[in-house]
């Protein structure tokens, strides 16, 4: 079966005349798979694939578990990985970031847009009501540090201007290139030497304080809105908000956000505020934001950071009017496409501007320590550094450990307490799923599909039994490389099955 016909018969990748895209193996690669082939091991690894979901650095454990009754204490059932396929019990790595295991975030971007979704249209415990309330999609980006190199829209080039602009080094400010975003140019600065690569850094190493004092401005700015004091605002209504942070080109996040207003009983209460007033506080709080980050060193001077100036403020829903430009789900999935995201430093493929940051978050920890008597300078830029109480009380103590992370230290997703579910739950909610499908199937019973949702998303108080285990740590990934040539294939061919899936529901007639 071809591509051509696939919409109609079927995916084309399920055929039996349709193998894995197995191409470029090594010589070690191919040997383990004919090992496989040979010991009459490959229907067992396929079964082990399948069941971390074709994880590329799964973790291998020893050991057993048994399930006991919380009332009776009696055991229900007992697991051994000595039972399994492989002779050991393998779990996915769950690592969000694309770059080190794709099948694995593909399930972390799932599982953060049935959070992000949910707390635009309820479910899951969530009130259907909150579908009605006002709904912004906000951006929050970074500041600039110097001109860099960019990909514009259309047919626009780089950096046009009209007359040749020289900066105070003597290089040229205009570019007339069309970048491709793969281009190792896009986010580098035009002048190295005008830019700023140490502030940036700086900013990068606050951008999470930044927020959290974006979010107490924000409430202290309805609270103005409504005439009511900034304690008092609980009695008036409720700020909820989902957040990813997204690295760009040049090295620095953007803050993508979901903010919602809640009456003040809850999620789906009515909101006593329409979406623009909402917008117009947004954009004050934004512009009043500042944190005072103190100098690294004698030689350095005192930073006020603030967010950049392209703050964008999309109205998604207005009451329960939608904005057509932009809906919930397409946010939803937007933010989710962006939790996985890296912060695209590739040794193989290095960018100057991203070295130049990661060296500056290196110095800048050095500086920060450099006076310390017990060499904690020296140790600043190792993983897990150990320092003395003194460095350690510096707040760029750690920015050294971080470097790779280009100075970033926050979380990448994040929400309010009462905006959605947790991912946890989601998470949990899974287990629940694959251990009640598992005993339908070992009792040869329908699964029982009633308050099925309820059951899954109940907290684990509402839990009968308990599981009690002794697990040792074998390892991390495949024995074989054969083995993570095959997963990474399989998670490959599941992505295109994916898409193929979304694009049928995309071209399904409407009813």
């Amino acid at each position: 079966m071809d591509t051509a016909t696939a919409t109609t018969e079927g995916f084309w990748g399920h055929s039996p005349d349709v193998p894995l895209d197995l191409v470029d193996l090594t010589g070690t690669q191919a040997a383990g798979i004919l090992g496989r082939l040979a010991d009459r091991s490959m229907p067992a690894l396929a079964e082990t694939l399948a069941r971390v979901g074709n994880c590329a650095h799964p973790v291998r454990l020893v050991g057993r578990s048994d399930t006991v009754d919380a009332r009776t204490g009696e055991i229900v059932a007992t697991f051994r990985s000595a039972d399994q396929p492989l002779g050991m019990l393998y779990k996915p790595c769950g690592n969000r970031r694309q770059d080190v295991c794709p099948a694995c975030s593909r399930i972390y971007a799932r599982d953060t847009f049935e959070l992000i979704a949910t707390g635009t249209r309820g479910g899951k415990g969530v009130p259907d009501t909150v579908a009605t309330n006002p709904l912004l999609f906000v951006t929050l980006t970074a500041p600039s540090f110097g001109p860099v190199h960019s990909v514009r829209d259309g047919k626009q080039p780089c950096r046009p201007r009209a007359k040749t602009t020289v900066c105070e080094h003597g290089r040229r400010l205009t570019c007339w290139a069309h970048h491709d975003p793969s281009d190792v140019e896009v986010g580098a600065p035009v002048c190295p030497d005008c830019y700023d690569p140490d502030s940036a850094a700086v900013w990068q190493w606050f951008a999470p304080e930044l927020w959290r004092r974006f979010t107490i401005t924000l409430r202290r700015h309805l609270a103005a809105a409504l005439d009511v004091t900034a304690s008092a605002l609980r009695d008036h209504l409720r700020l909820e908000y989902a957040k990813v942070a997204e690295f760009q080109a040049r090295g620095l996040v953007h803050f993508h956000a979901l903010i919602r207003l809640d009456g003040p009983d809850g999620p789906g209460t009515p909101s006593p505020v329409p979406a623009a007033v909402l917008a117009d506080v947004v954009r004050d709080a934004a512009a009043a934001v500042h944190y005072t980050a103190e100098p690294v060193d004698a030689d350095d001077v005192a930073r006020v950071l603030r967010f950049g100036a392209q703050t964008d403020v999309r109205v998604v829903r207005d009451t329960s009017v939608t904005d057509g430009a932009v809906t919930a789900e397409q946010v939803a999935a937007y933010l989710a496409k962006y939790s996985t995201k890296a912060a695209g430093f590739d040794p193989a493929r290095p960018r100057r501007h991203l070295t130049a940051l990661t060296s500056a978050c290196r110095d800048l920890a050095s500086r920060a320590l450099a006076r310390c008597d017990f060499g904690c300078g020296e140790r600043a830029a190792e993983r897990h550094p150990a320092l003395c109480g003194d460095c350690q009380a510096s707040p760029y103590a750690l920015l050294g450990h971080w470097a790779p992370m280009l100075g970033f230290r926050g979380h990448f997703s994040t929400k309010s307490r009462r905006y959605s579910v947790t991912l946890g739950a989601l998470r949990r909610a899974r287990r629940r799923f694959q251990r009640l499908t598992a005993d339908a199937r070992r009792n040869g019973q329908p699964l029982d599909t009633r308050d099925l949702e309820a059951r899954l998303m109940a907290d684990d108080d509402a839990e009968t039994t308990l599981v009690v285990g002794s697990w040792t740590y074998e390892g991390t990934g495949w024995p074989h490389a054969g083995d993570k040539a095959l997963a990474d294939a399989a998670a490959s061919r599941a992505r295109e099955y994916a898409k193929w899936r979304a694009d049928q529901r995309a071209h399904r007639p409407a009813r």
